[in-house]
């Protein structure tokens, strides 16, 4: 069997999502995701300019030959760009790999490590009040894990919450600006958990994400005032950088730490995990290299008792979700996994089997991914420019956004 075509689809279902789609001479096809949020053009230049040409003609079953051959022999390694071109051929090669076997892809990776796969949903709200139905809704929907992120008194807009039923950060052609506030927003995060625990007592697992915005010294005061409410994580404290300043966040709270859905290789995550700085890693099949090299890095994390929590937010098509449950369910070392729900357009782009039941995602049983690309459905929403904000200090000080 040989790879005949490889086609690169941009659609915009509500967001933008790129995907890859290839073909084989048998007539079995594979699809990956290759979203990258803001940047989708780039990738899809990549994979079109660079990539597509040399798959034609390749042996679809040699999937580690083929991620070995286009990393190494890219000689500029890793990055955003590269790596997520890089996963949208792994999945497919995965997705072809498991129609000609007759199985679903979790089968072929070592078959279930568990029943189904724990997620959670994203509460958000302008206000503690709101939060509060926000949170209530998931619970009664069954959810056993829920992350919660309010407006800050005092802020126009605040990352993470939203102001139509749909969350999407990239909100324009160009950046918009946002104003922020770190000593306003450590005074008032305490208050928040404190209602949702009084709220919904200790059984309901709670998440926070910081969204890389304060120093290590500030992660270390906010993790600690969180303590008394127990928080599964607190996700992405600190920029990744400087990964040394983890070591001081873990010296003053024992709030477990979560990060990694910036991160594209094994590289990025060998010192958080390898000195145990982190409880948690949250990198993607879609931007840290596919199916293959996602499981090296979940395999390097298990040594140490590290976990995964990979990011699934709405940026990921449904093609990176179905990729992402059939490695979570497999793994030994699985913690939650982020689900925002597609839009109903988004899922008649990409038809799935995956389904939520009992407070777990489950896979699909299909052979392969169970999940696939309507290119006619596609061509109906036409790519439309997007990019994510840029946020600033209420100085004017360009911060982390």
């Amino acid at each position: 069997m040989r790879i005949t075509d490889a086609r690169v689809v941009v659609t915009s279902p509500g967001r933008n999502f790129v995907t890859l789609k290839l073909v084989t001479d048998g007539g079995v096809t594979g699809v990956g995701d290759a979203t990258l949020n803001g940047r989708e053009l780039a990738v899809a230049a990549y994979l079109t300019e660079h990539v597509v040409p040399v798959l034609i003609g390749r042996d679809p079953a040699r999937i580690e030959d083929t991620w070995q051959y286009l990393y190494k022999g890219a000689y500029w390694r890793r990055g955003p760009v590269t790596m997520t071109a890089i996963a949208a051929v792994d999945t497919a090669l995965w997705d072809i790999k498991g129609k000609v076997a007759g199985l679903p892809v979790y089968q072929l990776l070592g078959g279930r490590s568990r029943e189904g796969v724990t997620v959670y949903g994203h509460a958000n709200a302008e206000t503690v009040d709101d939060v509060l139905v926000e949170v209530s809704g998931y619970v009664e929907r069954g959810y056993r894990a829920v992350r919660v992120q309010t407006g800050v008194p005092g802020l126009p807009g605040t990352y993470g919450v939203s102001t139509s039923e749909v969350y999407e950060p990239a909100d324009a052609a160009l950046p918009t600006e946002t104003a922020w506030s770190t000593e306003a927003y450590l005074a008032h995060v305490p208050s928040v958990f404190a209602r949702v625990r009084e709220e919904f007592g200790p059984g309901l697992r709670l998440l926070h994400d910081v969204h890389h915005r304060l120093t290590p010294i500030e992660a270390a005061r906010l993790g600690r005032s969180l303590e008394p409410y127990s928080l599964t994580w607190l996700e992405d404290p600190v920029p990744a950088e400087l990964q040394e300043g983890f070591r001081l966040i873990r010296r003053h709270t024992t709030t477990p730490l979560a990060v990694g859905e910036v991160f594209n290789s094994i590289h990025d995550c060998r010192q958080l995990v390898t000195e145990q700085l982190v409880d948690y890693i949250r990198t993607t099949v879609v931007h840290a290299g596919g199916i293959t090299h996602l499981r090296r890095i979940f395999d390097l994390a298990a040594l140490y008792h590290v976990r995964s929590g990979s990011h699934g937010a709405t940026d990921l098509s449904p093609v990176c979700m179905a990729a992402a449950l059939h490695v979570d369910i497999s793994i030994p070392n699985f913690g939650l996994q982020e689900y925002m729900r597609h839009t109903p357009e988004t899922d008649a782009v990409f038809p799935h089997t995956y389904h939520f039941a009992d407070g777990y995602l489950h896979p699909s049983e299909e052979p392969g991914l169970g999940v696939d690309l309507d290119e006619e459905a596609a061509a109906r929403f036409p790519y439309r420019p997007a990019q994510l904000p840029v946020n600033r200090l209420l100085d004017g000080t360009v911060h982390s956004w």
